[in-house]
């Protein structure tokens, strides 16, 4: 049997692509050497193949031995450490985050956003959430086989959520005999412990093959508690009980215990009697409870996930190919105790006047009484997730080749079934129906257990609460009880499911030869479907608990597209034009919820010498809105955000005409939870604010450029050398139209239709507010990725290799206005996880059977707007921007060390030992909790990490 199957159908690439952390070429000196021609392949970026298509865009290539020597155990882990990736989205360090996408991992390229960075598994869409996230999570990392990073735009080949980059994640394939890995570590402070099991088997005969792999991996959370930075409060080590909450876990209320009877929030005193008024004190700043250790640092994980692929040849030119996964993925967080706030608007629980803990309840004295307002730290339930994704893949597809008048085609049909189900078990916020029963009319019975009702008529399995009584002290009503708990915190089961199913038809060859070599082409067509769902709990969607309101996500949308590619060779074996090739593109998309859309893309090689590569793109892309945008239901959410009517806020304008028609005082005080002053800012509500989707939004659009070179120098045997320049345009960005815009807009700069959704209290403070999404963003990002790659020449001590990249952001604008409503342009180019330098250098040394792989990870200084101008706080408060004040502080630079000495050993084993973060580098505080709900970068590592790794062949 003759069959085709060298690189075509295994999708491998030239040895040079297969080094770690370099923009993919073929070495000159590999050419000079005699390298073998390969076979025509298809790469990320292209549906053409031939063997020099990896060449005309900037690729990135991870291959299996780059993955096997970090210490890294997901897929998300291991590009996130991408010089060229963004802010992680979502990561493990925000416990506070919330929603359909928490628990998942995602990729953000060039700090576009996770949403616009299209994620493949051969060459095939991944399965999203309705938000348009795609949960790197779901695929193990024993199945894959190399991942290819695209950085420029790609909608012209592969259509929506491309505007930032691709990436594709390729599987083994062919896999002939077993292998067995045994990953384990944990951080030096001797939590997070990391387990992952993995086994791949294969077999391939004359027409077929069949790899199945299986993978259990298991790392366990990190709590706040338990580090420097997060367990002392939002200000790291620097924090005081001031910056504590002053909603505390010895519970106060609103009544007459300050001097001379005022009114205050009163707290019991230490072996005090609730009941009596005068066993109460005003709370000080001394008894705020610092919530932080409650709450988790790092989430944690577990997955399971078995994979098949399976081949087979039915002729000489028709093959067969089917890719099956099954993904489990638990997450779980935690965060402190509920803040309880019986005043407020979405609480308005009481504590009634009938209850038999109210201090001014009832008496002979008063027969009326009068029911009271307390707030309270629900430490004895700490809130938890739980977050389970099912995913379900099946990806079959029929392929061949003919020939017809001399030329060669290449054909491929095939469809994409994918099915995430998610369920999210939530505990530890309150019932509101019990809360409203727990907290009316009570009474002790005989036994000393507070009951609902009276003793002549209780109220069945109703059980009363004391919301006075400390934390930690018994009696009836403690919280503490464990069957009071059971009353008033029921868990909330949110389910979710989301489907990607797709038709497609491509045909590639050759039309026609022309003097400089074949005119190729690629065809294709396709049919999706998506729709998601995603139900919350009934009390969510009722309100009737503590947490935060949701709705239904309903919908679907169906979409036709058609692409037409072309390769055309122009110049070649031409003095200073070894090759001269241009790369054309375009798409049309039809989708039923929006209309239709074309992309199109254009693309230049420049070879003058054997030696130098000269490349460019120029590439429209867009992003749908995804089903959560155009029919999500509506969500509230506590919002940060700077009040422009009080006084002592940067750009206060307090005092002024739209402040004033809106009731605020002109020495309003912005305040905070536990309706206290804020000291800093911004500064979170004390009420939750509505938010919602849009169905009239359209799509993003984006423009973006890149310009290259790869030199592999003939007087330097073993290095290569590629600088490329990138530029992304990005407008109608979907944003939501955020509390600060809306307040600047109606406060500031007088735009009275903008405060309809705005409603305050008879105190001058927010109590509610709506906003939603819309196509307001635009913004423009800019700069240069440098890599450097020098394999030496083997010498008596071993073979060295260098790896070095580098990417340089000149800039990340977006656009604004300043207090006047001119439009600016504002500059983030240092804000926190845009850095202006992220750099990688590797260093991997052999001798034998013996390894070293060290790599170092940098970052440049960032910048955040500061929280105090007091010293200490601020370096730069007399710092001004676009004409307003605008303080700045900054921290330097950091760096984090990596290191794994291997050992192959004689029985075909390896054995690895590593640790990342080697010296256990403490970043830099960043008060604005980047990516985090702590005092830190989220990016950033938490801890010295450990780890052994132990492989297996048979």
């Amino acid at each position: 049997m003759n069959f085709r199957t060298p690189a075509v159908r295994l999708g491998l690439l030239p040895a040079g692509i297969a080094l770690a952390l370099t923009p993919a070429f073929a070495s000159a000196q590999d050419a000079a050497a005699g390298a073998t021609t390969l076979d025509r392949l298809e790469v990320t970026g292209s549906r053409i193949r031939g063997a020099n298509m990896e060449t005309q865009q900037p690729i990135l290539t991870l291959s299996r031995e780059n993955l096997e020597k970090q210490g890294f155990t997901s897929v998300a882990d291991v590009l996130q450490n991408m010089t060229s990736a963004g802010s992680p989205a979502i990561s493990r360090s925000e416990s506070l985050a919330s929603g359909e996408n928490v628990g998942g991992y995602y990729i953000d390229i060039r700090n576009l956003g996770a949403n616009r960075t299209l994620v493949l598994m051969n060459g095939k869409r991944l399965g999203a959430t309705s938000g348009g996230y795609q949960d790197l999570s779901q695929i193990p990392m024993s199945a894959i086989e190399r991942i290819e990073v695209l950085k420029d735009g790609a909608s012209a080949i592969y259509g929506s959520d491309a505007i930032a980059g691709v990436v594709n994640v390729i599987t083994r394939k062919n896999f002939d005999g077993a292998e067995a890995n045994v990953h384990i570590g944990q951080y030096g402070e001797g939590d997070g412990e990391l387990e992952q099991y993995s086994f791949t088997m294969g077999a391939t005969g004359e027409r077929g093959s069949l790899t199945l792999s299986a993978e259990y991996s298991k790392q366990d959370p990190v709590m706040a508690g338990d580090r420097w930075y997060s367990r002392d409060g939002g200000r790291g080590p620097n924090s005081t009980s001031a910056d504590w909450s002053a909603l505390t876990n010895k519970g106060s209320w609103l009544g007459p215990c300050g001097p001379g009877g005022a009114d205050a929030w009163c707290t019991l005193n230490e072996g005090g009697n609730p009941k009596n008024v005068a066993d109460y004190h005003p709370i000080t700043q001394d008894e705020f409870t610092n919530a932080n250790p409650e709450m988790s640092l790092l989430t944690g994980i577990e997955r399971k996930s078995v994979y098949v692929n399976g081949t087979y040849d039915f002729t000489d030119n028709i093959s067969f190919n089917a890719d099956i996964l099954y993904n489990e993925r638990n997450t779980d967080q935690q965060i402190a105790g509920y803040p309880y706030q019986s005043q407020s608007a979405a609480i308005n629980t009481p504590m009634s006047a009938d209850s038999v803990f109210n201090p001014l309840g009832k008496s002979a004295a008063d027969p009326v009484g009068q029911e009271i307002h307390f707030r309270r730290r629900l430490s004895e339930v700490p809130r938890t997730t739980d977050s389970q994704l099912k995913t379900l893949r099946f990806a079959p597809s029929v392929s061949g080749f003919f020939d017809f008048a001399g030329k060669s085609f290449d054909w491929n049909v095939g469809a994409l079934f994918n099915r995430n189900e998610s369920v999210k078990s939530n505990y530890g916020d309150m019932s509101l129906i019990a809360a409203r029963q727990a907290l009316g009319q009570s009474f002790i019975d005989a036994d000393g257990v507070a009951r609902c009702g009276t003793a002549a008529k209780p109220i069945a399995g109703c059980l009363a609460w004391n919301p006075l009584l400390p934390i930690g002290v018994a009696g009836p009503g403690s919280l503490d009880n464990k069957e009071l708990q059971e009353f008033l915190f029921p868990t909330y089961t949110t389910t979710g499911v989301s489907k990607t199913t797709a038709f497609t038809a491509d045909l590639a060859g050759s039309i026609m030869t022309l003097p400089a070599g074949e005119l190729g082409f690629a065809f294709g067509v396709e049919h999706r479907e998506e729709q998601a769902r995603y139900v919350p709990d009934a009390f969510m969607q009722s309100g009737q608990y503590t947490g935060l309101a949701q709705s239904t996500t309903n919908g679907k949308y169906d979409l036709d597209e058609v692409y037409l590619e072309l390769n055309i060779p122009v110049l070649a074996d031409m003095a200073y034009a070894k090759e001269l090739t241009i790369n054309v593109a375009g798409r049309y998309s039809d989708y039923s919820n929006f209309g239709d859309t074309v992309n199109g893309k254009f693309g230049v090689t420049w070879r003058p010498l054997d030696e130098l590569l000269v490349r460019g793109t120029y590439a429209e892309g867009f992003r749908a809105p995804s089903i959560d945008n155009m029919y999500g239901g509506v969500g509230a959410s506590f919002e940060r955000y700077i009040d422009p009517c009080s006084v002592g806020v940067a750009g206060s304008v307090a005092g002024n005409a739209a402040c004033t028609a809106a009731g605020v005082a002109p020495d309003y005080v912005q305040l905070g939870q536990g309706y206290v002053p804020c000291t800093t800012s911004p500064c979170a509500t004390p009420d939750q604010f509505m938010s919602g989707s849009n169905p009239n939004l359209k799509p993003e659009t984006s423009k973006s450029k890149t310009m290259g070179l790869v030199w592999s120098p003939r007087w330097v045997q073993g290095l290569d050398i590629s600088l490329d320049w990138f530029n992304y345009q990005i407008s109608d960005m979907i944003i939501s139209d955020s509390v600060s815009r809306i307040l600047r807009d109606c406060y500031v700069l007088g735009d009275s239709s903008r405060c309809a959704g705005i409603v305050r209290a008879a105190d001058g403070h927010i109590s509610e507010m709506f906003y939603g999404l819309a196509n307001l963003g635009q913004m423009e990002t800019e700069g240069y990725d440098l890599g450097v790659k020098y394999r030496l020449p083997e010498m008596s001590f071993g073979q060295i290799s260098i790896d070095s990249q580098t990417s340089y952001t000149v800039k990340y604008d977006e656009a604004g206005q300043n207090k006047a409503g001119d439009k600016i342009t504002i500059g983030n180019v240092g804000a926190p996880g845009i850095f202006r330098v992220r750099s990688n250098l590797g260093v991997n040394w052999e001798y034998g059977d013996f390894g070293v792989n060290y790599t170092a990870r940098y970052y440049s200084g960032m910048k955040e707007s500061c929280i105090s101008t007091a010293e200490g706080w601020c370096d730069l408060p007399n710092r001004y921007e676009n004409g307003e004040k605008a303080p700045l502080r900054t921290t330097g630079s950091n760096t984090f060390h990596d290191l794994q000495v291997s050992y192959k050993a004689p029985w075909d084993a390896t054995i690895a030992v590593g640790a990342n973060n080697l010296f256990n580098h403490r970043g830099a505080l960043q008060y604005s909790a980047p990516n985090s709900a702590f005092a830190y970068y989220g990016g950033f590592d938490i801890g010295r990490f450990l780890y052994l790794k132990y492989t297996q062949k048979f």
